[in-house]
């Protein structure tokens, strides 16, 4: 069991190494290819609409071929277009990079979460979804503070040489250490995926769930892309590295996760996820003093809230569907994905009209309608082989 808790460790950290990077470099991209910020902003967008696109389809590859050389074969080519980044002639074709990126990260994540839902059984689960959730938020910080800090010293190009020779390393750990699935049967024909689809349409629990997906990501997205263009304006005006470094937050998740783990496992998913909403939403409201520390400590507050949800979320969607998993998993990550998408673009109105106070109205209205579905549509108390799962 200890190889499968490295293995997927590797897994996380190989997936959020790569899908948020250029967070962190809005503003310098902006101004080295002369683009607006919007348009930077696609360098996020981009991934997480590719991203949103494969998804649903992820479950039924991941059915019919395997989980272990899914992660494998897509951990090792994710290399490619993250070397072809860093050779970009333009803007645009950084994008397009960005886009082939997200083409391959669900075949990670996606199937990882089935991998621990079918070879990690009771409590185990509950264990090896919490060393997965590090992975991910150990990744998502390291590929922001990375790319932040190598653009400060080398620029960006070189950023994305380093994150592809750590993708590479972590496509090596999952190659030592994942050991091949035991208790996978595969589901073959298009008869047998489409009534795995068709079972998740006809389960409320699994459809909310997905809403609740959408939210998480939206709020994730639109919350640290903005606040990124608030702190590099006057008068914080920071710099790639320092922008980098305010995603050192993020660890804060590696706390927050076992906690939420327990805090659900006693009080039930309902009640934990109501918790971390509130807790998100006042740091939300302690940005808007204009001063950087307290700004630090609300989007901390912010980042830990919304880190509940996530793993919360995903981790019901797999207990909740009654038969093929993955691709009720999938289902989540393409709402996941289309509300990340949306929140790198829709608040940008809200952004040129308002500024910052108003991304932040616009993230406290998403909070709320999701923490509304979690209290109509979770049972009061979830049983322990929920926690199965975890998080994209």
């Amino acid at each position: 069991m200890t190889r499968i808790r490295v293995g997927v460790l590797a897994a996380g950290l190989c997936t959020f190494i790569n899908l948020y990077p250029t967070q962190a470099l809005l503003p310098t991209l902006a101004e080295q290819f002369g683009a607006s910020l919007p348009h930077t902003g696609l360098t996020v967008t981009a991934t997480l609409i590719a991203v949103a696109l494969v998804a649903p389809f992820v479950g039924g590859v991941s059915d019919a071929l395997g989980r272990r050389r899914l992660i494998l074969s897509a951990s090792l080519a994710l290399a490619i277009p993250t070397l072809l980044a860093a050779a970009a002639p333009g803007l645009d074709w950084l994008i397009l990079c960005r886009f082939l990126q997200g083409l391959l990260l669900p075949f990670i994540f996606a199937v990882t979460v089935a991998y621990i839902a079918e070879e990690c059984p009771g409590p185990e689960a509950v264990r090896v979804t919490g060393i997965y959730a590090i992975g991910t938020i150990v990744g998502g910080f390291a590929g922001r503070f990375i790319a932040g800090w190598t653009t400060e010293l080398a620029g960006w190009r070189t950023a994305f040489v380093i994150l592809a020779l750590l993708t590479l390393v972590c496509a090596g750990v999952i190659a030592w250490t994942l050991p091949p699935e035991q208790r996978f049967r595969p589901v073959r024909g298009w008869r047998g995926q489409l009534a795995g689809f068709a079972d998740q349409f006809g389960n409320p629990q699994v459809m909310a769930t997905c809403g609740v997906g959408f939210a998480v990501l939206f709020s994730m997205v639109a919350t640290f892309t903005y606040a990124n263009f608030y702190l590099a304006a006057p008068p914080f005006s920071l710099g790639p590295a320092q922008l980098g470094s305010v995603f050192v937050i993020y660890l804060l998740g590696v706390v927050a996760t076992p906690v939420a783990t327990r805090l659900a496992l006693r009080f039930g998913r309902r009640r934990t996820i109501l918790l971390a909403a509130l807790a998100g939403s006042g740091g939300l409201l302690l940005t808007l003093v204009p001063w950087l520390p307290g700004i630090i400590v609300g989007l901390a507050f912010a980042a830990a809230g919304i880190f509940t949800e996530q793993v919360l979320s995903l981790g019901y969607v797999a207990a909740a569907a009654r038969r093929s998993r993955s691709t009720a998993v999938g289902l989540y990550v393409t709402c996941y994905y289309v509300g990340g998408s949306l929140g790198g673009v829709l608040p940008a109105s809200v952004w040129h009209h308002v500024g910052w106070p108003g991304c932040v109205a616009l993230v406290l209205a998403v909070q709320a309608a999701a923490t509304l579905v979690t209290q109509a549509a979770w049972p009061r108390q979830a049983p322990l082989p929920s926690a199965a799962a975890t998080q994209p």
